[in-house]
């Protein structure tokens, strides 16, 4: 057992950042411009499936083990679950608000759109602090390296893969020199010639597109 758990935390890092450029970037899309609409729409998709994978990975993956090996501790693991079920609940609203705002990129609907993604920030947020103040140091103490990185596995195996490398472009994009070397270590070699060579810069042409 013990496992080192800082390569969730930069992946919270990127949710934070997301999270919070999808609320700005859409309240400054003007009324009627759907072409940057479905820009935007297109880039809450890629961080709405992430997010999921990244959730339905530790429901399934993590939250289990953690449960048969805690005690005292468990209220932690049932206090996560129900934190992913409200972030679930927000999503189930942006899935309407989203392609409502996208058709005719009208004012109300961008402001309703708003409105629900800073409310599924808020809740989001407040999963993140309390996992990592709580729940990563139980996962540290009581999984084990295969089982951790099987969270890896689960979000690579049910991503589409040109959409990894979007979401993989975004988990490094603030990372520093030894969290890059977390990150890319973990990849086989010819996985990260991919990312230099196509991902890279395919990621750099999606984010100029999205920020402006």
């Amino acid at each position: 057992m013990g496992v080192n758990t800082q390569d969730m935390e930069i992946v919270h890092r990127v949710l934070r950042r997301e999270s919070r450029l999808l609320v700005e970037l859409v309240a400054a899309v003007a009324p009627g411009d759907t072409a940057r609409a479905q820009v935007i729409a297109d880039h809450f998709r890629v961080y709405r499936l992430g997010l999921h994978n990244h959730h339905e990975g530790e429901d399934e993956l993590l939250w289990p083990p953690l449960l048969s090996r805690v005690d005292l501790e468990a209220d932690i693991v049932l206090r996560m679950e129900t934190q992913h079920e409200r972030i679930a609940g927000t999503l189930t609203r942006l899935d309407a608000a989203v392609p409502a705002w996208e058709a005719t990129a009208g004012a109300d609907e961008r402001d309703t759109l708003v409105a629900a993604l800073a409310e599924h920030r808020a809740v989001l947020l407040e999963h993140l602090d309390d996992e990592e103040a709580t729940l990563l140091p139980l996962a540290a103490k009581h999984i084990t390296q295969q089982e951790w990185a099987s969270l890896g596995d689960h979000l690579v195996n049910n991503t589409p893969k040109l959409t990894l490398l979007t979401l993989f472009g975004a988990v490094l994009e603030d990372a520093n020199p030894a969290e890059r070397a977390i990150v890319l270590r973990g990849l086989p070699t010819p996985v990260r010639v991919i990312w230099h060579v196509i991902g890279r810069p395919r990621y750099a042409r999606h984010i100029r597109r999205v920020r402006g």
